[in-house]
C-alpha cells in the first residue's frame, strides 16, 4: 500500500526506519521531519520543502551572532597583546611583538595561499618553536624570564587571532548557507563590537604609559582585529563557494545547519524522486542513493552527503542538471547515478564508473565511452550514434533494449591509427532498427564467457579488430561462400578470417570477419557486396562456369557453403566468438558445428543452432570412433607422467559420464576430443596445433556454464592445461 501525504504538512514528522515504499511527499512540507533508515524505494519528493523548522533557524541567526561576537572580541584581544609587546620597554617583550605580527602576516598568506589546514599545522609549530626557544635558552635569570613570558604571550596572540578568523568564518558560512536577508549585515556589525570591547578590556592605559605607547596599542589592536574579521569573512565565504582549500570550514558549517533539518540518514532512496524539491540543511549521510532522481533539485549543495556520491560537487552538478555535454568526466564514479533524458553528447567517460546508473533515453551521441564501466546499468532507448566504446565494461546485465545508433567507434582515433574502427564498416551506411543490438549481443555473451575464465579481456581487445557482413532478407550461400572467399584471395594483407555467423533464419544473417588493424575495413565491406551481388545474379550454368573456374571447388567455399545452409534453416541461432592471435574461443552456445580444421585464409568458422539435432547419430558410435582414435597414439615415454593418450582417455570418461550434459553437448564435446586426438598424432604441425586450440576452447565453452563443482569442469581444469602442454600452446 502506498501511502499519501500529497501537500501535507509534515514539519517534525518522526519517519524513522518505516517502511514507506513508493509513497508521495510531492509538495509537502518536511521541515525538520526525520526519515533516518527508512524505507522509501521509489517515493516521490517533487516540490517537497525540506530542510530547517523556523526555531532551528533563529537558533542559528543567535549562534552565528554568538561566533561573531567572539571573533571580534577575541581578535581585538589578541591584537591588544601584540599592541602591549610592542610598546612594552620591557627586555626583549618588543622583539616578540615583532615576531608576532610577522607570524601573522605569513599565517594570513598561508590561508590564502594553502588552505585554513595546512595554516593550523604552521602556526602550530611557530608557536611551539617559540616557547621551547626562549625557554630552552634562558631557563633562569630575569632576561630568560621576560622571553618566556613574551613567548608565551606571542603563542597566545596566535591562537586567539587564528580563532578569531576561525569564529567569523564559520559565522559566516552559516549566514551564507541560511541565506537570509539582513543578516550578513548584523553579523558584520556583532563583530565590529565585539572588537571595540575587545580593545576596551585588551590594550592597558595606567598613568605611567606614556601616550604614544598608548596609541600604538590602540592602533595595533584595531588593525589586527579588522584584518582577522575581514579574513574570516573572505574564508567563510569562499568555503561555501566550494574552494575546496577550506573544505574544514564548510563541512562544519554544514553539519551545524544540517543538525535539526530534515534527515534522510541511512535511508533507502533507490529510484526516489527529488525533482525541484528543496534540500537545504537535509542529511543524506550514508542514504542509498541509488538512481535517486536530482534534476533541479535547489540547494542540495547545502545538504550533508557524506557517504555518498553527493560529496563530490562535479557529480552533484551533473545529477541536477543533467546537461554534461562536451564535459569531462574521466576516472569519477558515477555509479548508481540517475541520468535517465541527460543531455550527455560528446562527454568523455573514459575509465568512468557507471554501473548501476540509468541512462535511459540519454543523449550520449559522440560520447567518449572507453573503458567505460556499465554494469548492470539501464541504457535504454539511449542515443550512442557516433558514440567511441573501446574497451567499455557491459555485461549481460546491461540493459540495451531499443538502443538509438547509426554507427559507433571501435577506437579513438590516434596518430598512428586514424581510422577509429567504424561500426558499420561502409564509411555511408548505417545501422539499420535492431542492428546495433545484433551486433553488440554476440560481443556481450562473449565477453560473459570469458570473465568466467579469468580472462584479461584488455588483453585481447586490443587485437580485435573486425569485418561485419549484414545480409537482409535472406543470403545465398554459395554466392556469400564465393564471395568471402575470393574477397581472401584478392587481399592477403587484409589477413581476412571469418570467425562468427550470427543471425535468425532467413530474417537476417551477419558474417563476422577478422582483419589485420591497417585494413581498409570500407573498401572491403563495398567490395564484398558488389561480388556478392554479381554472383547472386548469375544464371545457373554461368554460376557452375564459375565454380568450374575454381580449382576442386575450394574446399573453404564448400564449408562455409555448408555452414550457411544449415545456417538459415534454423529459426534462431548464435555464435559468439572472440578474436585471439588469430583463433577464436566459443561461448555457451548449443548443439555447436565445428569445420575449425578447414584450410587457408578463411578459416575457424563455427555456428550453433538451438533446434539443431543430432537425430541419427549414435552415442554408441561416436564414442568408438574416439576411442579408436585415441588407441593410435603412441604410449607415454614416461611411465611416471601422463601421456596424450591417457589424458584423451580420461577426458572422454569424464565427458561420458557426466550428467550436466545433453546428448547434443556430450557429442560434440566427444567430436572435439577426437579432433585433439588427430592432432596429437602429429602435434610439432602448425595445422594440428591450431585444430587442437580450437578444440580445447569449444570444450571450455561446452562446460561454460556448468557449476564449478561439477566433476566434468575439474577434470578440464586439470587435464585441459596438460594437453595444452603437450602441443606446446602458450
Amino acid at each position: 500500500m502506498a501511502y499519501e501525504f500529497h501537500g501535507a504538512n509534515l514539519r517534525g514528522a518522526d519517519f524513522r526506519g518505516k517502511n514507506l515504499a513508493g509513497a508521495d511527499f510531492s509538495y509537502a512540507n518536511i521541515r525538520g521531519a526525520d526519515f533516518s533508515n527508512a524505507i522509501l524505494v521509489g517515493a516521490n519528493f517533487s516540490y517537497a520543502k525540506a530542510g530547517l523548522p523556523t526555531s532551528k533557524t533563529i537558533y542559528l541567526i543567535v549562534l552565528s551572532l554568538i561566533l561573531s561576537l567572539f571573533a571580534g572580541l577575541i581578535s581585538a584581544y589578541a591584537g591588544a597583546i601584540v599592541g602591549d609587546l610592542l610598546s612594552n620597554d620591557i627586555y626583549g617583550h618588543s622583539f616578540f611583538g615583532f615576531v608576532a605580527l610577522i607570524t601573522l602576516v605569513i599565517f594570513l598568506i598561508v590561508i590564502f595561499w594553502q588552505g585554513l589546514g595546512a595554516t593550523l599545522a604552521i602556526v602550530a609549530e611557530a608557536v611551539a618553536a617559540c616557547l621551547i626557544a626562549a625557554i630552552a635558552f634562558f631557563p633562569e635569570n630575569q632576561a630568560g624570564h621576560n622571553l618566556s613570558v613574551g613567548s608565551i604571550l606571542t603563542a597566545v596572540t596566535l591562537a586567539g587571532t587564528m580563532a578569531g578568523v576561525g569564529h567569523m568564518a564559520v559565522a559566516v558560512a552559516v549566514e551564507r548557507i541560511l541565506a537570509l536577508p539582513g543578516a550578513r549585515a548584523l553579523i558584520l556589525f556583532i563583530a565590529l563590537m565585539g572588537a571595540v570591547l575587545g580593545t576596551l578590556f585588551g590594550v592597558k592605559a595606567e598613568e605611567s604609559t606614556p601616550l604614544e605607547n598608548v596609541f600604538v596599542a590602540f592602533l595595533v589592536t584595531v588593525f589586527v582585529a579588522l584584518v582577522a574579521i575581514a579574513s574570516g569573512i573572505y574564508v567563510g565565504w569562499q568555503a561555501v563557494t566550494g574552494n575546496r582549500k577550506y573544505k574544514i570550514i564548510y563541512s562544519l558549517a554544514i553539519a551545524i545547519v544540517a543538525k535539526g533539518g530534515t534527515s534522510f540518514r541511512g535511508a533507502n532512496l533507490t529510484d526516489a524522486d527529488f525533482t525541484q524539491a528543496t534540500l537545504k540543511s537535509v542529511d543524506f549521510r550514508n542514504a542509498t542513493l541509488t538512481r535517486t532522481c536530482w534534476f533541479q533539485a535547489q540547494n542540495i549543495d547545502r545538504a550533508r552527503g557524506e557517504g555518498t556520491y553527493l560529496e563530490d560537487a562535479r557529480v552533484r552538478q551533473l545529477a541536477i542538471t543533467k546537461d554534461g555535454q562536451i564535459q569531462t568526466f574521466a576516472y569519477l564514479s558515477l555509479r548508481d547515478l540517475n541520468l535517465k533524458d541527460a543531455n550527455l553528447q560528446s562527454a568523455s567517460f573514459i575509465s568512468t564508473d557507471l554501473s548501476e546508473a540509468t541512462l535511459q533515453n540519454a543523449n550520449l551521441k559522440g560520447a567518449k565511452l572507453v573503458q567505460t564501466q556499465l554494469y548492470q546499468a539501464t541504457l535504454i532507448e539511449a542515443c550512442l550514434t557516433g558514440a567511441c566504446i573501446e574497451n567499455w565494461g557491459i555485461s549481460t546485465d546491461t540493459r540495451l533494449d531499443g538502443v538509438k545508433c547509426e554507427y559507433v567507434y571501435m577506437r579513438l582515433p590516434t596518430e598512428d591509427d586514424p581510422d577509429p574502427w567504424r561500426k558499420p564498416d561502409k564509411r555511408n551506411e548505417t545501422f539499420k532498427e535492431g542492428d546495433f543490438a545484433d551486433f553488440i549481443t554476440p560481443i556481450i555473451k562473449t565477453l560473459d564467457l570469458y570473465q568466467t575464465q579469468d580472462v584479461d579481456m584488455r588483453q585481447i581487445a586490443k587485437r580485435f579488430k573486425t569485418l561485419d557482413l549484414f545480409h537482409y532478407d535472406g543470403i545465398d550461400p554459395t554466392a556469400a561462400a564465393i564471395a568471402v572467399t575470393q574477397l581472401a584471395v584478392n587481399h592477403p594483407e587484409a589477413e581476412l578470417e571469418v570467425v562468427a555467423l550470427e543471425g535468425r533464419g532467413q530474417e537476417k544473417i551477419r558474417l563476422q570477419a577478422i582483419v589485420a588493424s591497417d585494413a581498409n575495413r570500407s573498401e572491403l565491406y563495398t567490395e564484398y557486396f558488389e561480388k556478392y551481388t554479381e554472383i547472386k545474379s548469375l544464371s545457373y550454368s554461368d554460376l557452375q562456369a564459375l565454380l568450374l573456374g575454381i580449382k576442386e571447388k575450394d574446399e573453404r567455399i564448400q564449408s562455409l557453403e555448408k555452414l550457411l545452409e544449415n545456417a538459415i534453416q534454423q529459426p534462431k541461432f548464435y555464435v559468439e566468438t572472440y578474436q585471439n592471435q588469430g583463433e577464436f574461443a566459443m561461448s555457451q552456445s548449443k548443439g555447436n558445428i565445428n569445420i575449425s580444421g578447414t584450410q587457408g585464409n578463411v578459416s575457424g568458422v563455427a555456428a550453433a543452432g538451438e533446434d539443431l539435432s543430432m537425430t541419427g547419430v549414435a552415442m554408441g558410435e561416436i564414442s568408438g570412433n574416439v576411442t579408436n582414435t585415441i588407441k593410435q597414439l603412441p604410449d607415454s615415454t614416461e611411465p611416471d607422467k601422463p601421456g596424450i593418450k591417457k589424458l584423451l582417455t580420461e577426458l572422454q570418461s569424464a565427458i561420458e559420464a557426466d550428467t550436466n550434459l545433453s546428448d547434443e553437448d556430450k557429442a560434440e564435446a566427444l567430436e572435439q576430443v577426437k579432433a585433439i586426438a588427430e592432432a596429437g598424432q602429429k602435434p610439432e604441425d602448425g595445422a594440428m596445433q591450431k585444430m587442437a586450440k580450437n578444440a580445447m576452447k569449444f570444450l571450455k565453452g561446452t562446460i561454460a556454464d556448468l557449476p564449478s563443482t561439477v566433476e566434468l569442469v575439474q577434470t578440464c581444469g586439470k587435464l585441459l592445461p596438460l594437453i595444452t602442454k603437450f602441443f606446446g600452446l602458450p
